[in-house]
């Protein structure tokens, strides 16, 4: 009896089987096609993560035929087109991800970047860096094991700092247009504002932010954000190298002569491809903060200058990375903490602004050399 029954049901369910796939062919064909698309996006994530790209491409393609709503194989395609530098391919790419998941955020932010820095489409990034900004994301947390509220933060402050960024090179496209580059970098600074607010470290962050105020001459504001990022990350040369250009131009000599010293020390130091140029380009203003002194005649300034420029330091690096080796590197990386000038900005100061300062003062502004 119960082989009877068995076997009843086996029929019933073959029967019904086939009388879906009879009354409706295209469901059962669509099924099957997502079946096999999944086989070849699997193909297609092992050649990746063999670093066989060509044949990557080959399975997702063939996979997205199959199975075009697999937003995962879209995105994994975008990543490989930017590796050949197709940038255009990538962010179509990217862009059929989010449709498929609008909630989707990597692949709006990578759409975002490569629209930005590489295809000069800043409004099409500024878009997708609001909609991450924008996107409400369902928070999932379990007590002592997994929470995703942190990883949606970072997110959203990583979408503002972009935004900054895109705002800030489309301001630096405009030549003549002032108001516009005003208007701009206005967006830009209330975009790293935010982005601060929430990578309350991070580095980059604070930098760009200080970078802005110095742009629209906000010097009080600009001070004090460059040592507010110096102290976040000493190691990096721009911060102390753009508050010695604003401390020049407000006449501080001495302070801006400490901080275009400490710049050298790590031009010096962290070595690279383009070391030399950007020596080269410190030494430039260090040699006309000196003359400036010289024609000024302090006697204090002129007495440090003879004393000869400070002792190169010995601080070690790996993979271009710190290491402590010993109490000198640590009292080193202690002195280039600290902001000297820190309460020159704590005061009122004259905060007139020139629409040219970025490119009288030599301000240093990313990827621009």
């Amino acid at each position: 009896m119960k082989k009877f029954f068995s076997g009843l049901f086996t029929l019933l369910l073959i029967a019904a089987i086939g009388g879906l796939v009879y009354l409706h062919p295209e469901f059962f064909n669509r099924q099957l096609d997502k079946i096999r698309g999944m086989y070849y996006v699997y193909k297609g994530d092992k050649a990746l993560k063999k670093l066989k790209l060509q044949r990557a491409i080959n399975y997702y393609n063939t996979a997205l035929r199959l199975y075009p709503e697999h937003y995962g194989a879209w995105y994994n395609l975008g990543n490989i087109y930017v590796v050949y530098e197709d940038y255009y391919s990538a962010v179509d790419a990217y862009e059929k991800a989010f449709e498929y998941n609008p909630k989707m955020i990597i692949a709006r932010m990578n759409y975002g970047i490569v629209s930005a820095e590489k295809l000069g489409d800043f409004d099409g990034a500024i878009n997708q860096y609001d909609e991450i900004i924008k996107t409400k994301r369902h928070l999932l947390s379990i007590p002592f094991v997994y929470s995703n509220r942190k990883s949606y933060k970072v997110n959203k402050g990583l979408a503002y700092y972009n935004k900054g960024v895109a705002y800030k090179q489309k301001s630096i496209y405009i030549e003549d247009e002032w108001e516009y580059r005003r208007q701009y970098l206005l967006k830009a600074l209330e975009a790293y504002k935010e982005a601060c607010k929430i990578l309350k470290k991070d580095y980059d962050a604070r930098y760009n932010l200080a970078l802005t105020y110095h742009l629209l001459g906000d010097y009080r504001e600009a001070g004090l954000t460059y040592c507010k990022a110096i102290e976040l990350n000493p190691m990096n040369y721009e911060a102390h190298y753009n508050l010695a250009i604003l401390l020049r131009h407000l006449k501080y000599y001495k302070e801006s002569l400490d901080e275009l010293e400490k710049a050298t020390t790590l031009i010096t130091n962290s070595g690279g491809y383009n070391m030399a140029s950007r020596q080269r380009y410190v030494f430039d203003v260090m040699n006309d903060v000196t003359r400036t002194i010289l024609a000024n005649s302090d006697n204090d300034l002129i007495e440090k200058l003879s004393d000869g420029p400070s002792q190169t330091s010995n601080v070690t690096y790996v993979n271009g990375k710190i290491v402590l080796t010993d109490d000198l590197d640590r009292a080193i990386i202690k002195n280039l903490r600290v902001c000297g000038a820190k309460e020159i900005f704590q005061e009122d100061i004259d905060d007139d602004y020139n629409e040219y300062d970025n490119v009288r003062y030599n301000v240093h502004v990313p990827g621009v050399e």
